[in-house]
């Protein structure tokens, strides 16, 4: 065992000996210190009094002391790949070499400790909120995840009370159907994308959660979230679709508009782009607010509620999660772009940067 600190204190990473005699390691378990492509955020811990400063010099040396020690033909087996938020560039690769890291990952250019921590700081995804609740969650004892049974089945009238008393009310339907017709109040997060990730950036932790799923799907998304610590799933709606039918009066659709529709209204809405950071610096349509996913809840103050207001992201999945966000906070007029800014460059034919960096 490795202690190897920097995405957090406690980090270890195991390197592994295919034979006890053997002179050189076979590989090592790096963890979330070192990545397929990347190594690990230093910034996550800031909310619980760990700075980004602190922790990214010791991943420095980590890296250079600890693992950039090792044979370069040591090979590299990481916990997470694309997809996570542990980092911005993590490759879909599963499995690399020291030697392939060396030679290939940014982070581990050569750099003296202070434009290290400067280069992995910057341009990272606004971190969800649940990253500090979890590391609290990892220093308790906690009851084991059953994974097999699924979430109990609830009437609408069960579902309504639930949220008259504080639940969320998660859909975890594709944005097109939620689109057509969803339980007013509720928030979209399609489990086709970064489900948990997103859920954990718009529901606050502890938080009773009801959930709206296409059938079948309801054990998948209660295992998703409780993998975060979300782990209060009070049921499932049963049926969505007849109780729907049924009760239109608490069915609602919600806007979805093209590129050209919001050409065309440009100057008369308030745009709020929700993507990260990073995405942000490589352009956005002028004049639009920048609050990511993670943020918006917490800065909703910074936006007129009685206001038409156009949200975007890149591609769609983030700003219908966006959009219900915004109308279950009192919202009047909310609307999401079909597409995002890669349909909006499209339409145009260019890519529009904003004058400013993101806020």
């Amino acid at each position: 065992f490795r202690h190897t600190p920097g995405h957090t204190p406690e980090s270890l990473s195991i390197v592994i000996y295919e034979h006890a005699d053997d002179a050189e390691p076979y590989a090592v378990l790096t963890g979330d210190t070192l990545f397929i492509g990347d190594v690990g955020r230093p910034d996550l811990l800031s909310s619980v009094g760990v700075t980004a400063d602190e922790l990214g010099r010791e991943l420095y040396r980590s890296l250079h002391d600890k693992l950039l020690t090792l044979p370069d033909v040591t090979r590299v087996f990481p916990a997470h790949g694309a997809g996570s938020a542990c980092g911005k560039n993590l490759s879909t690769e599963t499995q690399s070499t020291i030697g392939e890291q060396r030679e290939t990952n940014y982070a581990l250019a050569p750099m003296t400790e202070a434009e290290f921590v400067a280069v992995v700081t910057e341009g990272q995804p606004t971190a969800p909120g649940y990253f500090a609740f979890d590391a609290g969650l990892n220093r308790r004892q906690r009851e084991l995840l059953d994974e097999t049974e699924p979430p109990a089945p609830l009437r609408l009238d069960e579902v309504l009370a639930h949220q008259r008393d504080g639940a969320a009310v998660l859909d975890t339907r594709d944005g097109n159907e939620f689109s057509i017709g969803h339980l007013a109040g509720s928030l979209n997060v399609g489990a086709g994308g970064r489900f948990a990730e997103y859920a954990g950036s718009v529901v606050r932790p502890d938080t009773p959660i009801v959930l709206v799923t296409d059938p079948g799907g309801e054990l998948e998304a209660k295992v998703r979230l409780g993998r975060i610590g979300f782990d209060r799933v009070l049921g499932v709606l049963d049926d969505h679709v007849a109780a729907f039918v049924a009760n239109p009066d608490v069915v609602e659709p919600s806007s979805r508009v093209t590129a050209s529709e919001l050409e065309a209204r440009l100057g008369e809405v308030t745009l709020v782009d929700v993507r990260n950071p990073g995405e942000v610096r490589l352009g956005m349509i002028e004049g639009a607010h920048h609050l990511s996913v993670a943020d918006l809840r917490d800065r909703l103050d910074e936006l007129d509620p009685d206001a038409p207001t156009v949200v975007y992201c890149a591609g769609g999945y983030r700003s219908i999660l966006a959009s219900s966000l915004l109308r279950e906070a009192g919202f009047t007029d909310v609307s999401d772009l079909l597409g995002g800014y890669g349909a909006w460059t499209a339409h145009l034919g260019r890519s529009e940067v904003a004058a400013g960096s993101p806020s």
